[in-house]
Order: structure tokens, then C-alpha cells, then sequence
């Protein structure tokens, strides 16, 4: 019996990493770093391992400039006057809310606070106290509590459920402060997940977001969740609202990029079929995504979230070149699907970015060849 369970054992090791040997007959081969045969994503001016910015999926140098001025001074007043600015509608609102607010709950896991010690986040407390009534600070407080409850506690116990309740009560505090404002009801799509809202009463909630934003791509994301099979849905619900979404994307729009994302929420744990990744269903949603990406705007601030899991799938799918295309538009940023869900963002788009280098040359490409 305990041989049995050796064979089966060596079986198993053996269909996983198949896939990964057959790329060696395909012109492949592993060698050590420094070898003359060695792939190195730096000759495509591609930015080292440790110097990948984790904290976005892509450039906002106002943030940026922003985070590091309040986490420096402790001052809230430059994130007030960003958000203040920023369209309310708009994505690039809801990425800053969601920045602003896991700064300050990273902050807090680092520096919880003690008898002489200021706890992290302090800033954003100081915003609220001073500032109740500024739309902006309640969205990144409520989001906050979303973000605590996700890294503090587990799903389904009583802590986890006290600060999701006090989330929900943050949400229309939120919501009260700015009637229009999608963001509020966007955060609380987190909340009705972890809560587990009635399917009715979430229906509810998403339709206030179609009232004010019909088109968010973040609102659908987050919808997205909930309609999973992981969470209160099935496969089939999560289709369902993708491809729909998709269905009535206008021009230009990124949810025409959905379905690849319900694909990715629905992968199995062990893939045992090589060609799981070259299927109908995933080349599909492939190609949905490829087309949304060369409709969008440039300056979409969705659209790195989309080319980055593109990059997961082109590579899986061993499609180097377009792989390729879409690193050079996002290397550098790794605050997006699939990274974030890695304990090492960075070094786990390294590894992808590594072996689309390495496929890529190993079908006669070159940095010369690399369309920019």
C-alpha cells in the first residue's frame, strides 16, 4: 500500500509539472543566471525584481507624491485636496480611495501602536476627527474598515462580522456626504460579500452603482466577487454577469474585458490538462480582453488592470509576443490581479515576465524585434 500511495504521489508531481518539461523540447531549457543562453528581462529595459512598485497596478505619480507626503508629515490635507479633485465618477477616484485607505491599514499592521508609540494610520483618524463632513476621508475611512476586516480577521466570526457592520454604518456616512457618488455604494459591495447580503438586498445595492456609474469597471469587478462560486454564486452567475456586462460595454469601454476575469475567479486549484489554457472558453475571454485593451483609452486608468492579467494568461496560454506587448505597457507596477493574491507580488510577475522573455526568444525574438 505505501508504494501505491509513492506511485500515485510521483503521478501526480508528474502532471503538474509536465506542462513545464514540455517547454524544454519546445527550445526552453532552464539554465543558471549569467549563462550565455540565459534570458534577461533587463535587455528589454524591463526594471529589476526589488525595485517593482507593489502599491499600484500602474503610473500615478500624484499619489505617489501624495502617499509619500502624508506618510512622511502624518498630515492629511494633500490626500483631501487629491481626492477633492479627482472625479467622483470616475475610476481613478476609487484607486485613490483604495490607496489612500490600505496605506493606512498597512501603517497600522506595522506600527499598531503602545504605551510610547503612535499607531500608523494616525492621519487618517486626524482627517476624520477634523474633517466630518468631507466626502472624501469617509470614503477612504469607510474602505479602511473593509481592508481591516479582510487582513485582521477571518471570514464568519464575530470580529470579523463587528467590523464589517461598523463598514456598512461608514458606507452611509459615506453615502450621505456625497449623494452622487458611486464610491460609497462600491465599497460597500465588499462588505455585502463578506456579510453575505441576501441576493435581493445586493441586487439593491448594485443598482444605485448602475444609477450613478453604469460603466465602472472597479463596481463591476467587485460585483464580481460576490456572484462567484467561492463566494454566493456559481461559475454560472459569475458568467452570467460577465458576459453581460461585456454584452452592453459601449465603444472603448473595459468591461468588454470581464469575462476573463470571471475565467480567472473560477480556475482550478491543479490544472491537469495542458491544453486548459488554449480551450475555447479561455481564448475567448483572451481574446474579449486583447480587443477591449486596443479600444481603450490609453489614459483609462482600468486598462493596466487588464493588460496585467492578460500577461498571466498569454503566458500560460505560451502566446510570448503578445505576452511581450503588454509587459512593456505595465512593467514597473505590480499592484494588480493575479500578483496581489502572491504573500511576493513582485516576485511572482518576475517569474511570469521571465519565462515570456524566455519564450519569446526561444522563438526568435529579440529586443530588436519587440514592437514598442
Amino acid at each position: 500500500m505505501e508504494i501505491l500511495w509513492v506511485l500515485m504521489g510521483l503521478l501526480m508531481i508528474g502532471f503538474v509539472l509536465g506542462p513545464f518539461v514540455m517547454r524544454r523540447r519546445r527550445g526552453i531549457e532552464l539554465v543558471t543566471p549569467g549563462h550565455p543562453d540565459a534570458a534577461d528581462p533587463a535587455n528589454y529595459g524591463f526594471v529589476r525584481q526589488e525595485e517593482l512598485d507593489v502599491r499600484m497596478p500602474g503610473p500615478d505619480q500624484d499619489l505617489v507624491d501624495v502617499l509619500d507626503l502624508v506618510q512622511r508629515t502624518q498630515d492629511h490635507r494633500a490626500a483631501a485636496q487629491l481626492l477633492a479633485g479627482t472625479e467622483a465618477e470616475g475610476e481613478l477616484r476609487w484607486q485613490r480611495v483604495q490607496a489612500f485607505a490600505g496605506a493606512a491599514s498597512l501603517e497600522l499592521q506595522q506600527r499598531p501602536g503602545g504605551v510610547s508609540e503612535t499607531p500608523g494610520g494616525q492621519w487618517l483618524r486626524v482627517w476624520r476627527a477634523e474633517a466630518p463632513k468631507d466626502a472624501g476621508g469617509a470614503a477612504v475611512h469607510a474602505e479602511f474598515l473593509v481592508q481591516q476586516a479582510w487582513r485582521t480577521a477571518t471570514p464568519g466570526t464575530d470580529e470579523f462580522r463587528i467590523i464589517m457592520e461598523e463598514a456598512k454604518a461608514a458606507c452611509g456616512d459615506a453615502a450621505l456626504l456625497a449623494p452622487g457618488d458611486p464610491i460609497p455604494y462600491i465599497i460597500e459591495l465588499s462588505v455585502a460579500r463578506g456579510l453575505a447580503y441576501p441576493r435581493a438586498e445586493f441586487e439593491q445595492l448594485w443598482l444605485k452603482i448602475l444609477d450613478r456609474a453604469p460603466n465602472h469597471m472597479g463596481a463591476h469587478l467587485a460585483a464580481l466577487h460576490y456572484w462567484c462560486e467561492k463566494w454566493h454564486g456559481s461559475r454560472e452567475l459569475a458568467s452570467q454577469f460577465a458576459e453581460a456586462a461585456a454584452a452592453r460595454a459601449p465603444q472603448g469601454s473595459l468591461l468588454a474585458a470581464m469575462p476573463l476575469f470571471a475565467v480567472f475567479e473560477h480556475l482550478p486549484e491543479v490544472n491537469l490538462v495542458a491544453s486548459f489554457y488554449q480551450s475555447e472558453v479561455v481564448t475567448k475571454a483572451i481574446h474579449g480582453a486583447l480587443h477591449a485593451v486596443h479600444s481603450a483609452r490609453p489614459d483609462d486608468p482600468m486598462l493596466a488592470h487588464v493588460r496585467h492579467l492578460l500577461v498571466f494568461f498569454l503566458v500560460r496560454s505560451e502566446r510570448w509576443s503578445e505576452a511581450m506587448s503588454q509587459l512593456i505597457h505595465i512593467d514597473g507596477h505590480v499592484g494588480a490581479l493575479p500578483w496581489t493574491l502572491s504573500p511576493d507580488p513582485a516576485a511572482e510577475f518576475a517569474v511570469y515576465r521571465a519565462l515570456a522573455v524566455a519564450g519569446y526568444e526561444a522563438n526568435g525574438g529579440s529586443p530588436a524585434t519587440l514592437l514598442h
